[in-house]
């Protein structure tokens, strides 16, 4: 094994810190990275265009692909274009779009999910925000490709849930996953926000907790100190981890496919 990838005991709160660096690779970076011709498509035909969520159709070994995601920014300028990736329900409505538009044409979709929740202003409760996430969480249950979802940084609550009901559900080592942030949890239980470090630990949020309780599939290993360490060699292994994960994947019947993926989530249901 790569010395740079040999696994190095974090604490939970040290893992949120690492997936919130500011030099962590963003869902843009991966899929210029990873993907070859990529084309973006823009807004939800119906109110705009949210910068939060990336999506369009792009090759992978000459395999075509749907690729979709939540993405922040690489800087302060772009973080604001998008919204520090929090989408609003127009980000959610043209991920739908372009997953029914995969379906239609046999693509299979890769998601990657960054993002530390749905975006939680008046104006995107007023456009239907709970309304645009439950759309998708129905409509990917029953999806007739492959999925494959991939946390790569904060995966926030029903935001993130959103882009992961998924055949193949993966997390960077020192992502974490979660109802809602920390410094959210410990406000709420405790009235007291410092306490985020503790909640961390309480909450189970790792990629190592989530793969003990089967909530995702696996973890992919990082370098020492997170994915920016070695974005170029992350980038690679997530790409291999998605081959491998397609070539089981567009095998299987469609309909087992599906039957498969509701399984998997209603078992998740029977742990809690």
């Amino acid at each position: 094994m790569d010395k740079e990838f040999i696994k190095i005991n974090v604490t939970p709160w040290e893992s949120v810190e690492i997936a919130r660096h500011k030099d962590r690779p963003t869902g843009k970076y991966y899929i210029e990275n990873i993907f070859k011709e990529f084309i973006e498509f823009h807004g939800d035909r119906s109110f705009g265009d949210d910068k939060a969520v990336i999506g369009g159709i792009a090759s992978i070994n000459d395999i075509s692909v749907t690729v979709i995601a939540i993405t922040k920014g690489s800087n302060t300028a772009e973080n604001i274009e998008r919204n520090f990736g929090m989408p609003n329900p127009e980000g959610y409505r043209k991920a739908l779009r372009l997953m029914k538009q995969a379906e239609k044409f046999k693509r299979p979709v890769i998601c990657f999910v960054d993002t530390p929740g749905a975006f939680p202003g008046m104006g995107a409760e007023e456009r239907g925000q709970g309304q645009a996430i439950a759309n998708n969480l129905f409509e990917l249950s029953r999806l007739k490709t492959p999925v494959i979802s991939i946390i790569t940084g904060e995966g926030g609550s029903g935001g993130a849930l959103a882009l992961a009901v998924a055949d193949r559900i993966f997390m960077l080592e020192h992502s974490v996953y979660s109802i809602l942030t920390p410094e959210g949890f410990a406000s709420i239980l405790w009235k007291d926000a410092s306490r985020a470090k503790e909640a961390a630990t309480v909450m189970k949020i790792t990629a190592k907790d989530l793969k003990e309780f089967n909530i995702i599939d696996d973890t992919i290993k990082e370098p020492r100190g997170g994915a920016h360490k070695n974005q170029i060699k992350v980038a690679e292994v997530i790409k291999k981890i998605i081959l491998d994960s397609l070539t089981e994947l567009m095998g299987k019947d469609l309909d087992t496919l599906v039957n498969e993926r509701y399984n998997k989530f209603r078992d998740m249901g029977n742990f809690y």
